[in-house]
């Protein structure tokens, strides 16, 4: 029998591994096609040395520690977001991370339950306008004055779309361009997310032109997705990962970092 002296520091150590998260099951080695989807911001950024980071390569290389046999290939490689979709829905690529989920995708892409990413949505206008929104009715009581910029092939046009009664310009492709057309005169409004919005609005170098009004109109989740052809024991592996970062509060940090 061991003397007592040692009978607390092996309790000790015996708890500690107990409480310690077990890694996720791992098998083949797989490579998941992806591509850093343009406009973004925060979920990729361009890092002005020929790297691109943000929340969504960090994700990336969390689930690769957690099970190293996933491997994530192409997030160095810039798609316009409407491609990226297109991609894994044709089966050239796996996986898009931190997309919303609508009845359309839900029929093109396997979805992890596990939500990664929250977005608030709030309207961007024009740093010398006094107009005051507290609701959509504020806005739709501008009538043609109260027109709202946003982005080709993201979801807000979709959610514009439900919310009705609005008058929205979705022929911009990048939020860039909608930063240019707010400032020209274009539209009253750009609705764009965060989290990342302010420091999205100072790397543009729109900072002292644009603000962000106070009210956020609305949230929603986005979702790691994969393409219908992945095999799901793949998926189940992707989706053990995401839960585990959850658990461990991995993914909290990760927020916080690109908030």
């Amino acid at each position: 029998m061991l003397p007592r002296r040692f009978h607390a520091p092996l309790l000790a150590c015996w708890l500690l591994l107990a409480a310690a998260p077990a890694p996720a099951a791992t098998g083949p080695v797989v490579s998941l096609r992806v591509a850093a989807q343009a406009g973004t911001d925060p979920k990729f950024i361009d890092a002005g040395d020929g790297r691109i980071v943000g929340v969504c390569i960090d994700i990336f290389r969390t689930i690769e520690r957690i099970d190293p046999g996933l491997v994530f290939i192409g997030d160095q490689q810039w798609l316009p977001l409407v491609r990226a979709h297109s991609e894994v829905a044709n089966h050239q690529h796996d996986a898009l991370c931190a997309i919303q989920r609508t009845p359309e995708r839900e029929l093109q892409y396997t979805y992890i339950d596990q939500p990664l990413l929250p977005l608030r949505f709030q309207l961007l206008a024009r740093a010398d306008d006094a107009v005051v929104v507290h609701t959509w009715d504020d806005v739709r009581r501008l009538g043609a004055d109260g027109v709202i910029l946003t982005n080709r092939g993201f979801g807000t046009t979709e959610a514009l779309e439900r919310i009705g009664g609005l008058r929205f310009s979705a022929s911009a492709a990048d939020p860039l361009n909608n930063l240019q057309k707010l400032v020209a005169r274009r539209g009253r409004f750009f609705l764009h997310r965060g989290p990342g919005l302010r420091s999205f609005i100072q790397r543009s170098g729109y900072g002292g032109k644009v603000k962000i009004l106070p009210q956020v109109m609305y949230q929603t989740e986005t979702y790691m997705a994969l393409g219908t052809h992945v095999d799901p024991a793949v998926v189940a592996r992707v989706r053990r990962a995401v839960e585990q970062m959850e658990r461990t509060g991995e993914l909290a940090r990760l927020l916080k970092k690109w908030d």
